[in-house]
């Protein structure tokens, strides 16, 4: 995933289906998992939300984290940000 969008790496299609369930099976109710590029580690990262609203901090990178993309974790559709 995310292949050809300014990144060293793609993200494993695998691993991203893992974070789906991992969000899905959390205690906390999160309904939003957030793809974050670490410039640093130079790898992928989920951040999970409960809340659309909390999706709004990580729109401003920090020059360290980009969000790349937000996905609803029970639809799996992609969330337009």
């Amino acid at each position: 995933m995310f292949n050809g969008s300014g990144f060293s790496k793609s993200l494993d299609d695998e691993v991203f289906t893992l974070w789906l369930e991992k969000g899905r099976d959390s205690k906390i109710k999160y309904n939003y998992v957030l793809i974050i590029w670490d410039e640093y580690e130079t790898e992928y990262k989920p951040v999970y939300v409960e809340l659309r609203d909390e999706i709004e901090p990580y729109k401003i990178s920090n020059g360290r984290e980009i969000l790349v993309a937000v996905y609803d974790l029970y639809s799996e559709s992609r969330i337009k940000i």
